[in-house]
């Protein structure tokens, strides 16, 4: 059996591992350059993405990704972590104000892999390079389908130079570009309309790397610290051999806070943040990047990787090319793992025929479908917020929705501090472990959100309002 996956980035990678162990021998066809040789440090140094402007961010594998590298791919997990990768046990974030702090037995899967995407894509490209049925393949564009007569079946695919590979499947694994609607497009077949909801953001990050050993503060959220407040929000996640990453986000269109592109300013704002200013003390960590700026694209469930699209035998989409959530929820690349490896599993030893289309669109929609939602939803949300407060975004939307038929997620957030039950449950929704709908609905779960005591504002760390942050940015000079 022979496989195309189109785009060499993780998504197409793990693709090409994950198909690789289901018996199929795996073409990835990537329009870049390879990754530079040598040593690792080095390497990401000299490795430019202009096709991957997003891998100089902060990124974060969370808990479905690591279980997914822990079943599915053990030594590759060892080699991260060999590497300078560090598994975080989230159990360390547990609030201090609940009582009960004895580890339970599903505690275990609570772990997150903090390592820079760059480390993350280099050791899995070196790690797929190396397979037997594997074979990546260099400044290939994919310009369309080869199909049979009928329409409704892959034959391979076109290339710029005028080639044909042939393949019974082909994986889009193009990113946000989904180059597989433009393929469907020009072979005339109807292309179902994607689901989009905004994500209204403008963020802005740095990469940094500690001067000495030991975290200069807690990760109050297990894989990073930070939050969401008023009318901005800020993270910081550790990542390999002592680096981090900062992100700072903003209404998107927020002019008044356009300065956060420059050091001094994402400086001041980084520090006044709370749980994040000991990370950027004098003498504690240097900047690794400059600021960049982050492109937040909408929350996007493509149409084409659901039931609602009339299949075509073999043809298949990963990652950002299936589904885009907004990257402050960090969940891109561990649904990218999950997904990949759970469709080889499906592709394993079957002809891909109409109905293993139909199959694949279901596998989609359940490895996809609920984080769309959650994501879509949770911006409403805060860009409603946010608009009341700083006048800058979209109109307010309706009263914050409860989760399904659960409670508010204010009270979902109150009772998190104090009991275990609660905290627990948020965060395996938060790590992709359980679904928002089967957490939130549970009626165990929304009994001990009712019970618990409400919380006194003032044990709970507060951030700039909004004039002290104009002004503190506005101050700011120098790196």
């Amino acid at each position: 059996m022979r496989a195309i996956v189109v785009g060499g980035s993780v998504a197409g990678l793990a693709t090409a591992l994950a198909l690789s162990g289901a018996g199929y021998e795996v073409r990835v066809l990537e329009r870049s350059a390879a990754p530079p040789e040598g040593p690792v440090e080095q390497a990401v140094r000299d490795w430019h993405r202009p096709t991957v402007p997003q891998a100089v961010h902060s990124h974060s594998l969370t808990s479905v990704g690591v279980r997914t590298l822990r079943r599915r791919a053990p030594a590759l997990l060892g080699t991260l972590v060999d590497a300078g990768a560090e598994l975080l046990d989230l159990i360390e974030a547990l609030p201090p104000l609940v009582e009960d702090r004895a580890r339970e037995v599903d505690d275990d899967d609570l772990v997150a892999l903090a390592c820079r995407r760059t480390v993350l894509e280099l050791l899995l490209y070196r790690y797929v390079r190396d397979l037997p049925k594997v074979r990546p393949e260099h400044g290939k564009v994919v310009r369309g389908l080869a199909l049979d007569s009928t329409g409704e079946r892959v034959r391979g695919v076109h290339t710029a130079d005028g080639e044909v590979l042939p393949a019974s499947v082909v994986i889009d694994a193009t990113g946000r570009r989904a180059a597989s609607r433009d393929w469907l497009a020009s072979a005339g077949v109807p292309v179902a309309e994607d689901l989009v909801e905004p994500s209204a953001l403008t963020g802005y990050s740095r990469q940094y790397r500690l001067r000495g050993s030991g975290r200069p503060g807690p990760l109050n959220r297990g894989n990073a610290v930070g939050g969401v407040w008023e009318h901005y929000a800020a993270a910081l996640h550790p990542s390999d051999n002592g680096t981090f990453a900062v992100a700072v986000m903003v209404p998107a269109g927020d002019r008044a806070t356009a300065r956060l592109r420059e050091p001094g300013a994402f400086t001041a704002a980084a520090r006044a943040t709370p749980g994040i200013g000991a990370w950027l003390a004098p003498g504690v960590s240097d900047p690794l990047t400059p600021v960049n700026v982050i492109t937040c694209p909408p929350n996007t469930l493509r149409g084409t990787v659901t039931t609602r699209q009339r299949p075509v035998a073999g043809l298949f989409a990963v990652g950002d090319a299936a589904c885009v959530t907004n990257p402050l929820y960090g969940r891109g690349l561990s649904l990218a793992l999950d997904h990949a490896f759970r469709l080889a599993d499906l592709l394993a030893d079957a002809v891909p025929d109409l109905a293993l289309g139909q199959a694949a669109g279901r596998l989609a929609e359940q490895c996809y479908a609920p984080w769309y939602a959650l994501a879509a939803s949770e911006d409403a949300a805060r860009a409603a917020q946010w608009k009341a407060t700083t006048g800058v975004g979209r109109p307010a939307a309706p009263p914050q929705a409860r989760h399904g038929n659960g409670p508010s997620p204010a009270q979902v957030r109150a009772a998190s501090l104090t009991d275990g039950l609660v905290w627990r449950s948020v965060v395996r929704v938060v790590m992709g472990l359980s679904t928002p709908t089967a957490t939130f609905d549970d009626e165990k779960f929304r009994a001990r959100v009712e019970l618990a005591p409400p919380i006194d504002p003032a044990l709970l760390p507060a951030a700039p309002d909004r004039d002290a942050f104009l002004q503190l940015i506005a101050a700011a000079e120098g790196a």
